[in-house]
């Protein structure tokens, strides 16, 4: 089950900066009397080739953070750098190819087959033939576990499971090296959530992604997180290794990992292996005692 693999550690140079760096941002919302805040002082970093999830309650504004990272939104204060520039430069030309965004639910291109999804942001560059550009989004399509006879099927026509790894293709398409993913397996059915974990913990370990993760579901977190942020209290109140995060002494903490959900995703993490059975003894010789 992809559920028990624990996800490996890339190595990292010492002294490597990391690949997103937030500091003392602010994000506050509405005008005078309504204006409320989201995130204070919050501050994270994530180190080349960490899957790092990104837990909290409903409104601590986890969305809103990979929004921020993709340079799609900008906090009312304070710094995100992101490959060792301003995310605000995310939306310039040239973005996708630093930053490679999963939906939550996939946002492909309703009028666009799954080819034309995938080739998009490859093919609005304009620099590369129609055929290359074509060769590398079947080559993506394959990467995740997709024939060349989906490539031209309709947004509509897909299961759940394939609308997620057309959307995880186009965000390859020009092999970022940083990946963002809202709930990646949100709306899968348990065995077709096993089967997306071990895609996206393959496809790390082969492109050396760096990944930021929002997720709710508990066996994806343990499935592929080598560190966890949570948020409360407006900041990142801690981060760690899921094991560890998990028995950290605080109010939602304990009441999202230590639930029934969490412990029965816990319990292949904190399983010890059976001990090894010893061979068996030779069995005396009867002609010679």
């Amino acid at each position: 089950m992809a559920r028990t693999a624990r996800p490996q550690h890339i190595p990292v140079a010492a002294g490597e900066p990391p690949i997103v760096d937030v500091r003392g941002l602010w994000t506050t919302f509405g005008k005078g009397t309504e204006t409320f805040t989201v995130h204070q002082d919050l501050e994270f970093t994530v180190q080349r080739g960490e899957m790092l999830s990104l837990v909290g309650g409903s409104g601590t504004g986890k969305t809103v953070l990979l929004r921020q990272i993709l340079g799609l939104a900008r906090p009312t204060r304070g710094q995100v750098t992101v490959l060792g520039r301003p995310a605000s430069e995310m939306g310039r030309e040239g973005a996708a190819s630093r930053v490679g965004m999963l939906f939550q639910h996939g946002a492909l291109f309703s009028a666009f087959n799954v080819l034309d999804n995938v080739a998009f942001a490859l093919r609005e560059q304009g620099t590369l033939p129609a055929e290359l550009v074509r060769d590398a989004a079947l080559v993506k399509l394959q990467m995740v576990g997709l024939k060349p006879e989906h490539a031209s099927r309709m947004p509509a026509d897909l299961s759940g499971g394939m609308v997620k790894r057309v959307a995880l293709a186009r965000a390859l398409i020009m092999d970022p090296p940083l990946l963002l993913l809202d709930e990646p397996t949100a709306g899968l059915d348990p065995s077709s959530s096993d089967d997306f974990c071990a895609l996206l913990r393959e496809l790390r370990a082969a492109l050396g992604l760096t990944v930021v993760m929002v997720t709710h579901d508990l066996d994806t977190l343990f499935a592929l997180s080598t560190r966890v942020a949570v948020l409360a209290e407006k900041k990142v109140i801690v981060t760690g290794p899921p094991y560890e995060v998990a028995h950290v002494r605080h109010p939602f903490i304990e009441h999202f990992f230590m639930g029934e959900r969490g412990q029965r995703a816990m319990a292949p993490v904190q399983t010890p292996a059976p001990p090894a059975v010893p061979a068996a003894a030779p069995l005396p010789d009867k002609e010679h005692p």
